[in-house]
């Protein structure tokens, strides 16, 4: 057992609850959030701290990490060109590396579950499940024409949820790279694998202009409202970026209940605009966050990811810390995103350090949105375990 003691809490409940108590773990499972508890098996104090769930990177390529300030990100199309180039030689070693440093970046700075997009998940989840993270991860798929996997992408990333699914901390899934590589046909192909494993459907989505004009020039309607039409938008579908949604189709990612991520920083670094996340909150989109690869943000930090969406698109506190915890956890089904009686044990402990200082339970998530930085987490414990602090 692990007993948090005299801590603020941030629950995320549904009442958005911010108490000063205790946080008792048994297990992997939070036992109880407010009560005494006089006995347990560790005690961690939080006198002056802040507990709060663990953050969720909803889109990321933790593959790609060695490329950290190497690529110049002058726009999307740059960017995927330098990419797809390392991309065509990178390797088993390479890729285990890049996956070592970001699964460390990211137990260091607050995150607790991450979602991938990639090829060789098979070597991420090789290095994700010895790191106590849960690793959320989507093998790309793309028409064969385009690749640089070996093999049939469709039939590598089946493969690979095969083999992975229902063992322990790694979730498999299947994903997308988007509609200027992916014909009707591959999206069909991926999206009936997804529903007949049971899997969510990752990918990328209107993430620029120059991919909206590329798909009216071709299908004559643009990408969001072509996923509507042929019926790929779902509750299975995590749709990255989106920064090119319109309110008609903002309504019709609402309608099917597709889940929105906003990466925000890496936007502004490829230059490809700002998402109109206010429109999708306000129409009822479930809205996440990801910090997208360090190759385009050059940081894995989601407290950078919250401060910089909030401000650039005017996002009060609550809706961005509920886009990177508990909508996040809805989509995954991870049972995680809250701190709750039944739910599971991923919490993280923010430091008594200055930057958050002056610190109540009436400026604690704004301090935590504004404020915090991933050098703040004292403590990460995920699945009941400690592995920060």
């Amino acid at each position: 057992m692990i007993l948090i003691r005299n801590g603020i809490v941030v629950t995320q409940d549904r009442s958005r609850r911010v108490l000063e108590g205790n946080v008792l773990a048994e297990e992997d499972t939070i036992e109880s959030v407010g009560k005494k508890a006089d006995k347990s098996d560790m005690v961690i104090d939080a006198n002056g701290m802040i507990v709060m769930p663990g953050l969720i990177n909803m889109h990321t390529h933790v593959g790609m990490t060695s490329l950290r300030g190497m690529v110049d990100c002058s726009s999307l199309k740059s960017f995927l060109d330098q990419t797809m180039a390392f991309d065509s030689r990178n390797t088993n070693k390479m890729i285990k590396e890049s996956t070592k440093i970001a699964t460390e970046e990211m137990l260091s700075t607050g995150t607790t579950s991450f979602l991938d997009l990639y090829y060789s998940e098979d070597i991420i989840a090789e290095v994700a499940s010895k790191s106590g993270l849960r690793a959320f991860l989507s093998w790309v798929t793309l028409d064969k024409e385009y690749t640089t996997q070996k093999g049939d992408p469709i039939r590598n990333a089946e493969s690979f949820v095969r083999r992975y699914k229902g063992k322990g901390m790694v979730t498999p899934s299947f994903g997308l790279q988007g509609v200027y590589v992916c014909s009707k046909e591959t999206i069909q192909q991926t999206d009936a694998l997804a529903k007949k494993h049971g899997t969510i459907l990752h990918m990328h989505l209107a993430e620029t202009e120059m991919e909206v004009k590329g798909h009216m020039k071709k299908y004559s309607s643009r990408p969001i409202e072509w996923m509507h039409k042929n019926g790929f938008l779902s509750k299975r579908l995590v749709a990255a970026h989106c920064v090119w949604a319109n309110e008609k189709e903002n309504k019709m990612l609402a309608a099917s209940g597709t889940t929105v991520v906003n990466n925000a920083i890496s936007n502004a670094r490829l230059g490809s605009g700002t998402a109109p996340i206010g429109d999708m909150i306000n129409n009822r989109v479930n809205v996440t966050m990801g910090t997208d690869s360090a190759a385009s943000n050059d940081s894995l930090d989601m407290f950078q990811t919250m401060k910089f969406s909030a401000l650039v698109n005017r996002l009060p506190a609550q809706a961005v810390l509920d886009a990177a915890t508990v909508n996040a956890a809805r989509t995954l089904a991870s049972g995680t995103g809250s701190i709750e009686s039944g739910k599971k044990a991923d919490i993280i402990i923010l430091s008594r350090s200055a930057s958050i200082t002056p610190l109540s339970r009436q400026n604690a998530v704004n301090n935590i949105v504004f404020a915090a930085s991933g050098k703040d987490v004292a403590t990460s414990i995920i699945n009941g375990k400690v592995v920060k602090g």
